[in-house]
């Protein structure tokens, strides 16, 4: 009987020198087309109209805090007086410290300070609760604000 020895037949792999690029691309793709979601609203509210109003360039928002009247829904249990929602959840003024401290460290887990929040206040709110949410703001360290307007701008 004769063994012969068959050299030379090595199955081919497959050639994955570009896997990291189509890997990498696929990873900017995503994190350009992907946009935050605004959280669900819990609040009535009609944005005041601004005789000057400029868009921010840099469109990354750390937090929404909405004050409003609450939904038809949400009336029973919360009444009917002006609440305040951060993200998705009514809150009161005391929890804005906590809610910038934990949406900072999601934003920013290397330890950056600058966060911007968004307030979308309706046009009746009395403003001591909006100077008792700013008052909140600054003792959070969170200074950069941007109140939101309606688009009625010419």
């Amino acid at each position: 009987m004769k063994f012969t020895r068959k050299y030379g037949r090595a199955q081919q792999g497959f050639a994955t020198s570009a896997l990291p690029d189509v890997i990498f691309m696929l990873l900017f793709f995503f994190m350009t087309a992907a946009t935050r979601r605004e959280p669900d609203r819990l609040v009535a509210f009609t944005l005041p109209e601004a005789s000057q109003a400029a868009r921010i360039e840099r469109k990354h928002v750390g937090g929404y805090i909405y004050v409003g009247t609450p939904l038809e829904a949400y009336q029973p249990q919360r009444g009917g007086g002006v609440q305040i929602q951060l993200n998705d959840a009514f809150r009161e003024a005391s929890d804005i410290a906590g809610f910038i401290a934990a949406e900072r460290g999601a934003a920013y887990p290397s330890g950056s300070r600058a966060l911007t929040v968004s307030l979308k206040i309706d046009e009746d709110v009395r403003m001591g609760v909006v100077s008792d949410i700013k008052q909140e703001l600054r003792r959070a360290d969170a200074l950069i604000v941007v109140y939101s307007t309606s688009n009625k701008l010419k």
